[in-house]
């Protein structure tokens, strides 16, 4: 196949995330966490706070997706978890990352490495 007829990989549904909530995915994948708690995570990412009016409606947005869930940790908590669809997502954009990044042995070695730090 030419350079133009190389299939690559299908993000799915996170070409249509932005990096935001990406991240936030991203973060959920690991466990469950509660608003706050994702809120610290993705100010230690950013360098800088985040607000409110930023993370909760892309939460909300994420729910209407179906790619988090929501339910109630406590009457003032809520508990936010990745579902089937989130995971997927996550995935299919890191298949696609991949696969632009990993071009020749080299550069596949090198990610196959920094997959083997987590394992």
């Amino acid at each position: 196949m030419s350079e133009a007829q190389t299939a690559t990989p299908d993000p799915g549904i996170a070409r249509d995330l932005t990096a935001f909530q990406q991240n936030i995915l991203t973060i959920l994948a690991e466990d469950a966490r509660y608003g706050l708690a994702i809120k610290r995570e993705l100010e230690n990412y950013y360098d800088s706070e985040v607000n409110h009016g930023r993370l909760y409606p892309n939460l909300d947005d994420l729910v209407e997706m179906g790619l988090v869930e929501k339910s109630e940790l406590d009457k003032r908590t809520n508990e936010y978890a990745l579902t089937d669809e989130g995971l997927e997502a996550v995935l299919g954009q890191l298949e696609w990352v991949f696969s632009n990044v990993a071009t020749d042995g080299e550069r596949a070695a090198r990610l196959h490495d920094l997959v083997e730090q987590f394992e």
